[in-house]
């Protein structure tokens, strides 16, 4: 436990400190004479008193009172966990308790148990609308007493009080943090969690919105991701075009080199969450022509999930987005191949992207031939339906899209092949 001085006390038993103090409802003739004493290193009973065990769970604060009036060190005594009763006060939600022992000694303020936690940690971290209202009184307390270590304390996860309290999903007290401790805002804890990321995990947009105006504040995230990725994640617009308005380039920020397609923007795409993506392409145009370290394009992963949103929206802000891959896979060869037939149909029918029909890959396959080779019988047929399709293009085997067909009906033994064979040959 980090200890100090405690406060002095005139003649009439008022505490120096207790103009810090809001008034605790608390009653003793004898005055705060044990607040007179300086504090001592901490103290651990193996076997506390019950006296201070049942004062310290049920918040009595004048039961406690007296026990420091003849032992200022009671306050001091700790659980086997490390914990004052302060820290017990705080988890119980009792906070003319907290009130009482803080007037008596605020060097507890700073005392940290077993997990490195501050009783201001102990009660953000607990989360729940009476330990949230401690936490916001113990802040104010360790202000007045400029016990700033005590705000800026880390636990043995290396999360400090503005994780805690952002994790809770309470605005109002993160928002007092920011403003007593900016500091708060540049750590990140082991998990590599900012509290701007784990804000945007919890769509708390004020909470980021003032993060976001700290300049130096941390954005990272658990798996190299950022603030931006948690955002998308959510489907949050209103939170994407917060960070856009400060930070566009997290918007190309990739996760890491295990996963190198995993920009927020890739992400969005991929996930079709197709009002982040109109945010994203909106502060940034430019981000509609990426293409990942494997050279697909965000067209193809829009095809490939069958995202026709998405691709109108890439379309609408980058006209001549990237259609296909390096390896010559197009938009409409995913779409066939992970057989997303409404998609085929939006290329199909599109002036920008119909004449991707006859297009080959490396292996000199055209979206029919992939179709084929499934034996997806409506996307075979939007296919040929299609105006310009020209079947007798050759793959690298030398097989056009009929010769695929017939291979692939040949090795098939089910019901449906009939099926899919009249709707096919009453379009061929």
């Amino acid at each position: 436990m980090v200890v100090g001085t405690a406060a002095t006390s005139n003649a009439l038993g008022e505490s120096s400190m207790d103009k810090c103090v809001p008034e605790a409802k608390v009653t003793n003739d004898t005055g705060l004479e044990g607040s007179k004493d300086k504090a001592g290193s901490r103290t651990t009973s193996a076997a506390m008193a019950p006296e201070w065990l049942k004062a310290t769970m049920s918040g009595d604060a004048t039961s406690i009172h007296d026990m420091a009036s003849q032992d200022p060190n009671v306050l001091l005594i700790t659980t086997a966990a490390g914990n004052t009763c302060l820290h017990i006060s705080c988890a119980q939600g009792h906070e003319e308790f907290c009130k009482a022992v803080v007037a008596l000694n605020p060097s507890v303020l700073a005392a940290v148990n077993a997990d490195n936690e501050t009783p201001l940690i102990t009660a953000a971290k607990r989360g729940g609308r009476a330990s949230l209202s401690i936490a916001s009184l113990l802040l104010k307390l360790c202000q007045c007493h400029q016990l700033s270590k005590a705000i800026t304390q880390k636990d043995k996860k290396g999360c400090n009080a503005l994780h805690h309290a952002i994790r809770s999903g309470d605005s109002k007290l993160a928002l007092e943090l920011i403003k007593a401790e900016p500091a708060l805002s540049r750590v990140s804890n082991n998990d590599e969690e900012s509290p701007l990321f784990i804000a945007a995990v919890r769509n708390l947009t004020d909470v980021v919105g003032k993060l976001l105006e700290i300049s130096d504040a941390a954005h990272g995230g658990s798996g190299k991701q950022n603030a931006l990725h948690a955002a998308v994640r959510n489907g949050n617009p209103d939170i994407a075009k917060r960070i856009m308005e400060v930070h566009p380039w997290m918007a190309r920020e990739e996760i890491g080199d295990d996963k190198p397609a995993a920009t927020p923007t890739w992400r969005a795409v991929n996930d079709g969450k197709i009002d982040v993506v109109t945010v994203l392409l909106k502060y940034d145009p430019s981000l509609g022509y990426l293409m990942n370290r494997e050279g697909s394009s965000l067209l193809c992963t829009a095809g490939r999930n069958g995202h026709v949103a998405v691709a109108r929206e890439l379309l609408k802000h980058c006209p001549d987005t990237p259609y296909c891959s390096e390896t010559g896979w197009t938009c409409l060869h995913a779409a066939a191949y992970s057989d997303r037939i409404e998609f085929v149909r939006f290329v199909l029918g599109s002036e920008q992207l119909r004449h991707l029909v006859n297009i080959q890959d490396k292996y000199g396959r055209t979206a029919l031939h992939l179709a084929a080779e499934k034996l997806n019988s409506r996307i075979i047929s939007a296919l040929l339906l299609h105006q310009g399709i020209d079947v007798t293009l050759l793959n690298n085997d030398g097989q056009t899209a009929t010769s695929v067909l017939t291979e692939a009906l040949a090795s098939r033994k089910d019901d449906d092949i009939d099926h899919i064979w009249v709707c096919i040959s009453t379009i061929l």
